[in-house]
């Protein structure tokens, strides 16, 4: 268990050396050219937070190029497994595309909101402008 070394330490070393047998070969979902395969790896840090959360920096691996390390950090319930993990992090994509497609067809990538009435004057605007 990893506690204050991986808050004072930056968090790609926490993965440099890691033994091979703690990397676990896993999907993260369908992707445009197949299963997303990655190696995955997680450390907890904070354990002393709460006993029944837990805070988790996960990292992702290329399996073509190790040396290509992604990582997150997950604050989630104490019984989170490391696929369910895995599967939060593989729906990011799904989420990016839809904010993209939203942007482009609400025109969102072209307005400066600075405040919530000027975002929700576009939107009215823009949901007005959209055909049925």
């Amino acid at each position: 268990m990893v506690t204050r070394w991986a808050i004072d330490h930056p968090v790609h070393d926490l993965f440099n050396g890691l033994a091979r047998q703690k990397w676990k070969r896993r999907s993260c979902g369908a992707g445009a050219h197949g299963l997303r395969i990655y190696d995955w790896a997680r450390f907890e840090v904070r354990p002393w937070h709460r006993s029944d959360r837990r805070h988790w920096v996960i990292a992702r691996r290329s399996v073509a190029r190790p040396q290509e390390i992604s990582s997150y950090t997950a604050y989630c319930p104490a019984e989170t497994t490391l696929d369910d993990l895995i599967r939060i992090a593989g729906s990011r994509w799904a989420i990016e595309e839809c904010s993209q497609s939203a942007k482009q067809e609400c025109g969102l990538d072209d307005c400066q909101v600075r405040r919530y009435p000027g975002w929700h004057r576009h939107m009215t605007l823009a949901m007005a402008a959209t055909p049925a």
